[in-house]
């Protein structure tokens, strides 16, 4: 393993500081819906940096840790676009703006960041003692894997969990926003905006989000340098990729199913990884178990062939279409009919006119997923709502 010197550590750091203190005086401070070309070039710009730092590390770290780099990157990235689902959940049930949802993700990215980083080193503190640990982080890959399998409703993570619930009761909150602010003055007294709850929100879902992330990427490679570089890296442009797919989100309707095979790939690595490093006195008296070791290599393409058939399979399924216009619909006359999710009546007109192409979709839809359709109760009625409220707009 290449020995990473201290200084590299400190430009390290030091660089990632300056990307975030970037991202956040020249794109977030000043409240505002980013553009999709806005999204669309500072999105390639964080991978294009990412793939760049790869390139380096080939150069100066060999072949061994470039690999690892990139295959703990796309996996740490792929599992942050799922991390995507959960924000628009949790963004949605507390009705966050449309113009100050950017600080909210930058907020949970930097969060994400000191989250993973802690038990970066934690985790690899533990390794150094008990190289036993593996077994646990296969297991625990192997049983997230099969939690991504099962079925969840949007109010696994919605914004009625126990911090918040205790939050409302401990403090004196808010029910509206005001602006972007933290906190506010309600009938002369301070009170906590529903801004500052969502962070904790997302504070929290975070820390889960690092119980599986980290055993994953440790699964690829047990360099530190690389685990942080790759973690911190995927985190990078999460906030503008958000509002690049915001639209494609809903569509990657098989993407669990890619993650949870890729999570089970490194689970059932980690496990072999143990098998032959063992010193467990109670598996083959404390020896080491003859086991095939899966190379970096295999493990990068099986990553990748794994994402690419997942996305495919996705993008071109007549019922994820239909499900993708479902969802939609919904996200869409939620927002139009939800006069505080924005000020801007450019963003209404283009949530509208989304809405609209939704609707068409639905019309038009193979009568075979007709019952997809019909068991959505309230959607009729919503989308009712979001066209009297255009009309009223319209009338003004």
């Amino acid at each position: 393993m290449t020995e990473v010197s201290g200084a590299v550590w400190s430009l390290t750091i030091l660089g990632i500081l300056g990307l975030l203190a970037f991202d956040f005086f020249f794109h977030v401070r000043k409240a505002h819906t980013p553009t999709l070309r806005e999204a669309a070039v500072w999105s390639s710009i964080y991978v294009g940096l990412a793939i760049v730092f790869g390139v380096g590390v080939f150069a100066f770290g060999g072949s061994t840790m470039g690999s690892e780099y990139f295959a703990g990157y796309i996996t740490e990235k792929a599992l942050s676009v799922d991390n995507l689902f959960v924000f628009l959940i949790i963004m949605a049930s507390f009705k966050v703006p449309r113009d100050d949802q950017q600080k909210v993700l930058l907020f949970g990215i930097v969060f994400a960041l000191i989250a993973r980083t802690a038990f970066i080193f934690a985790g690899a503190a533990i390794i150094n003692r008990f190289s036993a640990v593996f077994y646990l982080f296969g297991i625990i890959l192997l049983v997230t894997a099969g939690n991504m399998l099962k079925p969840e409703g949007e109010d696994e993570h919605s914004a009625d969990n126990f911090i918040i619930r205790l939050a409302k009761k401990v403090f004196h909150t808010s029910d509206h926003y005001d602006g972007d602010k933290m906190f506010t003055v309600v009938n002369g007294k301070r009170a906590l905006t529903p801004m500052l709850l969502v962070m904790v929100a997302i504070g929290g879902t975070d820390i889960l989000f690092a119980l599986d992330s980290i055993p994953a990427i440790f699964g690829l490679t047990q360099n530190v340098y690389i685990v942080f570089t790759a973690t911190a890296f995927s985190l990078m442009g999460l906030r503008q990729l958000f509002f690049l797919i915001d639209g494609l989100l809903d569509r990657l309707i098989y993407l669990s199913y890619g993650l949870a095979t890729i999570l089970a790939f490194i689970g059932v690595k980690l496990v072999l990884h143990a098998l032959h490093e063992n010193n467990l006195p109670f598996i083959n008296g404390g020896e080491h178990v003859p086991v095939v070791e899966i190379s970096t290599g295999l493990s990068l393409s099986v990553i990748l062939g794994v994402l690419v058939i997942t996305v495919i399979f996705s993008l071109v399924s007549p019922r994820g279409k239909v499900q993708t216009a479902i969802s939609g619909a919904r996200h869409h006359a939620t927002n139009y009919v939800d006069l505080e999710y924005t000020a801007d009546s450019a963003e209404r007109e283009r949530v509208y006119a989304k809405l609209l192409e939704e609707e068409r979709q639905l019309t038009q839809a193979d009568p075979k997923f007709r019952q997809m359709i019909d068991e959505e109760l309230d959607l009729a009625p919503l989308i009712e709502r979001a066209h009297r409220e255009h009309e009223a707009f319209l009338a003004r």
